[in-house]
């Protein structure tokens, strides 16, 4: 009989991990209620360092906004009419 991996971790189990924003540990599976826990990671690994995955992502995330901010401020109309479609 084949071994279904596709839900398999690094662990060589089929649960996730996930890291409980309370107590600040890993878990596996879904033991705590979802507004306690982030993920589902990888590995245990990847859940221990969940705080420092989601600190990356939101520096990514800010310096997205702050380039779409900036787009938007240069392609604001500054009553020239100019680039402009209307007549």
């Amino acid at each position: 009989m084949a071994q279904d991996t596709q839900n398999m971790n690094d662990d060589g189990g089929n649960e996730q991990w996930y890291f409980n924003t309370v107590t600040g540990k890993p878990e596996l599976g879904k033991l705590s209620p979802v507004n306690q826990r982030s993920g589902p990671y990888k590995s245990r690994k990847d859940a221990e360092n969940a705080w420092k995955i989601a600190k990356k992502r939101n520096e990514v995330w800010d310096e997205q906004n702050r380039k779409w901010n900036a787009w938007d401020r240069a392609g604001e109309d500054d009553g020239s009419g100019e680039g402009s479609d209307s007549e």
